[in-house]
C-alpha cells in the first residue's frame, strides 16, 4: 500500500492542482540528515528568481516567513512547517497589505517553493505534547526548499556565471567600439585609401542594432561583427603605414643617387656593339603608373631602331597590398544561404563545393570566364568564390555582374577592397530576417 500521509489539500475555495500534487511528491523524500542554511538558500533563490518566475515582493514575503523558522538550518529534525498568522507576516514584511500578502504566498506555492498544510478550519497553529514539543503543525511546509536546495544552488551559479559573461562581453564590446571609432577617425585624417564612409556607415549600423536590454547571445553576434570590422580596419591602416615607409625609403634612395652621381647610368655603360643592346632592351617591359593622367592603358612602340618598349598598366598592383583575408566557410554560408542550392546535391560542405557552385553561378549571372579567372588570380579561388556567393545574394541590385566583378578585382588589385564588410552586412541582414520571422 502506498503511503499517502504526505498529501495535503488547500482549505476553502482554493483548488488543488496537478502542479501542487507534483510538488508534494517531489518533496516527500528528503535525504536523511540533510540540512540547509536557510539564509544561504534564500540568497541563492534571490539570484535565481528569474528562473522560478517570482518577484522581489514574493521574496520579501519568503524572507519574512523564514524568519519564523526556529533554527538557521532547514531540516526534518527541526520541523518542516512554519505557522505565523497573516498579521505577523505582514509586520515582518514591512507592512505589506493583506491582499498583496496572500497573492505572493500563492505565487510561492505555485512556483513549488512552499507547500500549504492547511488545518481543518484554515487557521495556522501547532499542537504541542505535554513536554511542550510540537506534535503537529498547520501552515506552510518548507520541505520543497530542502528537497530542491541543490537545484536552486545550481541555478544560482548559472545566473551568476551568465552575469559575469555578460559583463565581460560588454567590456569587450565597449573597447572594440572605442577602437573602431578612433581608428576610422585616424584613417579619415590621414586620407588612407579605401571607402571609409562605407566602413563608418557599416559600423554605425552594427552599433544601432544593439537592443536596449541585450541578451548575451545578441551581444556575442554584435561583438563578432565588430571584431571582424576592427581587423579589416587594422589591415588597411597597416597597408597605409607600409606605403608611407616605402615612400620615405624611396625618397631617401633618390636623394642618395642624385648626390653621388649626376650622370646618366645608361650613358656610362657603352655597349660593345649596337645589335646586342637593341635585342636585350627590346624585350624589356617597364610597368609605370601615371598619377597625373589617371589610370589609362598605353603602349608606346617605336620603329625597329627603338630601344625601349614601355607599357603603362591600367590597374597597377599596389606594392604594399596584402592578400585578401579569407573567412570561415560557415560564415560565408550564413551570410549567403542561396549559394547552397547551387552546390552538388543541394549542399555546400567544403570550399571545393563552394568553388564548384561559383562556376555554375558565374554562368547564370553572365560573367565571362576571363573576368572570373582574373578575380581568381587576384583574390584567390576561395575569395573569388565568396564574392560570387555575395553577388548572388544581392543579384537583384546588380545591373552588370561581369562589370561589377571586374571593378572589385581592380580594387582588390590596388588594395582598396576587403570582403569582410560585405559579408558582415549580408550576415546581419540574414539574422534580421530570422528575428522578424520568429
Amino acid at each position: 500500500m502506498h503511503n499517502t500521509n504526505f498529501i495535503t489539500t488547500p482549505f476553502g475555495r482554493r483548488s488543488m492542482t496537478l502542479g501542487m500534487l507534483s510538488n508534494q511528491y517531489d518533496a516527500k523524500d528528503i535525504e536523511p540528515g540533510k540540512s540547509i542554511d536557510k539564509w544561504k538558500l534564500f540568497r541563492a533563490l534571490c539570484e535565481a528568481r528569474s528562473i522560478y518566475g517570482i518577484s522581489d515582493r514574493a521574496l520579501a514575503v519568503l524572507n519574512a516567513l523564514l524568519s519564523f523558522y526556529p533554527e538557521n538550518a532547514l531540516s526534518e529534525e527541526n520541523g518542516l512547517v512554519v505557522f505565523p498568522s497573516n498579521a505577523q507576516l505582514s509586520l515582518r514584511a514591512h507592512g505589506i497589505a493583506p491582499a498583496t500578502l496572500r497573492r505572493h504566498l500563492a505565487a510561492l506555492v505555485a512556483a513549488g517553493l512552499l507547500i500549504r498544510k492547511d488545518s481543518p478550519n484554515g487557521k495556522r497553529y501547532a499542537r504541542r505534547d505535554r513536554k511542550g514539543e510540537i506534535h503537529e503543525a498547520f501552515g506552510f511546509s518548507v520541505a520543497s526548499l530542502i528537497a530542491r536546495a541543490d537545484e536552486i544552488f545550481a541555478n544560482a551559479a548559472l545566473i551568476v556565471a551568465e552575469r559575469q559573461r555578460l559583463r565581460i562581453t560588454k567590456e569587450r564590446l565597449s573597447i572594440c567600439r572605442r577602437d573602431i571609432a578612433k581608428l576610422i577617425e585616424i584613417a579619415l585624417q590621414e586620407q588612407a585609401p579605401g571607402d571609409w564612409t562605407m566602413i563608418q556607415t557599416t559600423f554605425h549600423s552594427i552599433v544601432d542594432a544593439i537592443p536596449r536590454g541585450p541578451h548575451i547571445r545578441d551581444l556575442n553576434g554584435v561583438l563578432d561583427e565588430l571584431e571582424m570590422l576592427r581587423s579589416e580596419i587594422v589591415i588597411r591602416l597597416e597597408k597605409q603605414l607600409e606605403t608611407q615607409k616605402q615612400s620615405a625609403t624611396e625618397s631617401q634612395t633618390e636623394r642618395h643617387i642624385q648626390n653621388t652621381d649626376s650622370k646618366n647610368i645608361l650613358e656610362s655603360e657603352p655597349a660593345s656593339s649596337a645589335q646586342p643592346v637593341q635585342d636585350s632592351m627590346a624585350n624589356e617591359t617597364l610597368t609605370l603608373c601615371d598619377n597625373q593622367e589617371g589610370p589609362h592603358s598605353h603602349s608606346l612602340s617605336g620603329s625597329a631602331d627603338d630601344k625601349y618598349h614601355v607599357t603603362i598598366s591600367e590597374s597597377p598592383i599596389n606594392p604594399s597590398a596584402q592578400p585578401l583575408k579569407s573567412f570561415p566557410l560557415d560564415l560565408v554560408i550564413q551570410a549567403c544561404p542561396e549559394v547552397v542550392s547551387y552546390g552538388h546535391a543541394g549542399k555546400v560542405e567544403s570550399w571545393r563545393d563552394l568553388m564548384a557552385a561559383a562556376t555554375v553561378i558565374r554562368t547564370m549571372l553572365n560573367i565571362s570566364p576571363s573576368a572570373y579567372q582574373e578575380a581568381c588570380d587576384v583574390m584567390g579561388p576561395q575569395n573569388a568564390a565568396t564574392v560570387i556567393a555575395c553577388m548572388l545574394q544581392r543579384a537583384e541590385h546588380i545591373n552588370s555582374a561581369g562589370g561589377y566583378l571586374r571593378n572589385l578585382t581592380r580594387r582588390a588589385q590596388r588594395g582598396e577592397f576587403a570582403i569582410g564588410p560585405m559579408l558582415m552586412t549580408l550576415a546581419r541582414s540574414q539574422r534580421s530576417l530570422v528575428r522578424d520571422a520568429a
